[in-house]
């Protein structure tokens, strides 16, 4: 018998025990009135049979609130009447604990995983608030008897709160109103009423019990701060209320709130103003993908009906234009920019020297709160013999102003693969070299596979499965060594020049982290809590420093939480929100992605439905000779929910911002299906790949029956 037939059976017994429950009119013994006529009888029988008496007792009371049945609270009177305030109370108190755990285990058995599964995305924030604070919320919920027992019994089955702390913070936290029905018990003969047992001032005391886990909570945060602080000297006034670390994306835009909401802020950066993404990242990479692309629409030409186009260029000039894109955008960030916004731009390298004292330049200056915002920078590994040969990081490499004619890349991640095709599109022979079994691993096995067979038409040499032995230099000849993961053959090749492209590392040491004992998370990221604090309560991180998404959009996102934590946070904390997290390869055509895709689910074990819409069938991308990619979008089973869209084809970047506000105000495929689109657009693929998921959920009996209905019409 598999399991989901046992459940099945064991649903079907407790419904059928339901059932017979009342039928039989067993309900009716566990009133108050029926207790109250059968008191004497049951105090002769505890009399004469004791021992019996607790076992059929607490038999009969662990049933009914494991079968969720009505008549605890008539159980638990009672047990005062007949056993008296402290056996009583010993025998409801393990009784009810034990049923309440025993509803608990068969609603975790019946119903969790199904509603997990169906509601999984939902339910993220409530299963992680549950494995924090779990046992915080149940003993509030067990303290105020207001809230109906039965239900705290099966909704916290469907948690991820352990057992053993159900049952133990079951036990405490309904101790006092076990206690409060136990005493009326023994008074039985003068309540009338059960509403007379919990009167509002008593139930007032048990809501100020059920809080004062919190207060004791938040007491225990306060002294462990204290603690931690404790040991550093507290300036008795503040120059700033707010000093920021680097100024790339997440200290630009930190800042700038602070400056926004009237806070004294400090911005110091030791470099350039915009950091990583305004230098040597997000502008510079797309202003050398724009220029190589118009190179490969001119090798293009025919699609677009004309013979033959050529065209002049000058390496040196294209990589001249990225430096020009820079200084068109650079007054954006720009210290005059901030200054007129009120934030104090400090040129020089910080150095942290308590959580309230910063070092620049010689100068000391304090602060009530710090966010480190310092970045990151490419990782490069420990390669034999790389030391005897210049070689380029995403850093670096828009230094170059002559082609290299054989360019290897290392790296299947975004940057290689978009700097491979740059590259090779301005005419570098160009390898891309990766230790993964496919490019762009993050994505779906169908996306890599399209966007290598789309580098391969362009003559890029693909190895992936390949791990780096070493480099060697003979006769000024520079040759990378390989290892093939499949047979342990060596690869040589030859490159004049090499691009390392393998990742990013923070940066997170020179400036005092160290010494003050700030955590790191594993991959070389500072640990933050949930509100971006790091180990030590007044100093924040966000952006590439923090992780876990190396975005620049995220790390303006995270620049909000903390900024406004460090400003505020000790009135209110705002939890970092990672639901809706969108990125895009700017490939060609570009890989566009918000939410899960098929190796996410499939690895949290989550169902899901796929819809797929080929852009080749799109008007407008046949029209611009881009009809090449595909819409690809995972949904909840038998629901329109989005858990996931995937984008690849021209503008790829652009078009997933429908599917990104969809997932973030819960909007379905039937909403997008019914939203009017521009004819023609590149944007219609949403609808169309909406009507796709429609029509494969349309009824057959019921599309039958209308077409029966339509030939009856016509006769």
């Amino acid at each position: 018998m598999n399991q989901r037939i046992f459940k099945v059976l064991t649903l079907g017994l407790l419904i059928l025990g339901v059932i017979l429950f009342f039928s039989l009119g067993l309900h009716r013994q566990l009133t108050f009135e029926a207790l109250k006529s059968q008191q004497t009888a049951m105090e002769q029988l505890y009399a004469e049979n004791t021992a019996q008496t607790i076992l059929v007792y607490a038999a009969v009371y662990i049933l009914i609130t494991a079968l969720s049945l009505p008549g605890a609270t008539v159980m638990s009177l009672a047990g005062g009447a007949v056993f008296g305030l402290w056996a009583g109370t010993l025998i409801v108190s393990f009784a009810s604990t034990i049923g309440a755990t025993l509803a608990f285990l068969g609603s975790r058995f019946l119903l969790r995983d199904f509603i997990q599964n169906r509601f999984s995305d939902r339910l993220k924030k409530i299963n992680e608030g549950i494995e924090t604070d779990g046992p915080f919320y149940l003993f509030t919920l067990r303290l105020v008897p207001v809230f109906p027992f039965f239900v705290i019994n099966l909704v916290m089955g469907l948690t991820p709160i352990k057992t053993g702390i159900f049952y133990i913070v079951s036990q405490v936290g309904m101790l006092p109103g076990t206690l409060a029905y136990i005493n009326a018990g023994t008074q039985l003969s003068r309540v009338e009423t059960p509403s007379e047992i919990l009167s509002l001032p008593l139930l007032a005391s048990f809501a100020l019990l059920g809080v004062f886990p919190w207060i004791a909570k938040a007491f225990t945060g306060f002294l462990k701060k204290r603690r931690i602080m404790a040991k550093f000297s507290k300036p008795s006034k503040f120059d700033y209320n707010l000093v920021v670390i680097g100024a790339g994306s997440a200290g630009l835009v930190t800042a700038y709130i602070a400056a926004a909401v009237k806070a004294g802020v400090a911005l110091v950066e030791k470099d350039k103003m915009g950091g990583d993404c305004l230098n040597t990242g997000c502008v510079p990479s797309k202003a050398l993908l724009r220029s190589a692309k118009m190179l490969s629409y001119a090798r293009r030409a025919r699609e677009f009906g004309f013979e033959h186009a050529h065209v002049d260029f000058q390496f040196k000039a294209v990589m001249d234009r990225v430096g020009e894109i820079i200084k068109k955008i650079e007054p954006h960030d720009s210290v005059e920019r901030y200054t007129q916004l009120g934030v104090d731009c400090i040129r020089g390298e910080a150095r942290i020297l308590s959580p309230y004292k910063i070092e620049v330049n010689g100068e000391v200056i304090t602060t009530r709160s710090i966010v480190v915002a310092t970045g990151g920078r490419p990782r490069v590994p420990a390669i034999p013999g790389l030391g005897q040969v210049p070689y380029f990081t995403s850093d670096t490499i828009w230094s170059l102003r002559d082609l290299p004619q054989r360019l290897v890349v290392l790296g299947g991640g975004p940057i290689g693969c978009e700097l491979s095709q740059a590259f090779a599109r301005l005419g570098a022979q160009v390898t891309l070299v990766g230790r993964a079994a496919r490019i762009m691993g993050r994505e779906d096995k169908d996306v890599s596979d399209l966007i290598q067979e789309a580098f391969a038409r362009e003559g890029i040499q693909v190895l992936t499965g390949h791990a780096v032995k070493e480099i060697r230099v003979d006769n000024d000849e520079k040759k990378l060594i390989c290892l093939r993961n499949s047979d342990g053959q060596e690869v040589i090749l030859g490159f004049d020049a090499i691009l390392i492209a393998v990742g990013r590392a923070a940066n997170t040491k020179g400036f005092g982290l160290e010494e003050l004992g700030v955590a790191l998370n594993p991959d070389g990221t500072i640990k933050t809590n949930k509100w971006l604090q790091t180990t030590i309560p007044n100093i924040y991180a966000a952006g590439d420093v923090a992780g876990p998404y190396q975005f620049t959009h995220v790390a303006s996102h995270q620049a909000w939480y903390a900024s406004v934590n460090a400003l505020f946070g000790s009135f209110k904390k705002f939890t970092a929100d990672y639901r809706v997290i969108p990125w895009c390869t700017f490939t060609d055509p570009e890989v566009a992605r918000v939410g899960m895709n098929e190796n996410d689910c499939l690895e949290a074990s989550i169902p899901y439905e796929v819809t797929c819409y080929g852009i080749d069938d799109l008007d407008r991308a046949i029209a611009d000779s881009e009809a090449r990619g595909f819409v690809k979008v995972l949904t909840v089973p038998k629901k329109d929910r989005i858990l996931g869209a995937t984008i690849v084809g021209a503008h790829a970047g652009d078009l997933i911002h429908e599917f990104i506000l969809a997932m973030k105000y819960n909007i379905g495929l039937n909403k997008i299906l019914g939203t009017i689109h521009i004819y023609p657009t590149l944007a219609e693929s949403s609808r169309f790949t909406a009507g796709v998921w429609k029509r494969a959920r349309v009824p057959k009996t019921a599309l039958g029956i209308v077409a029966r209905f339509l030939a009856w019409q016509r006769k």
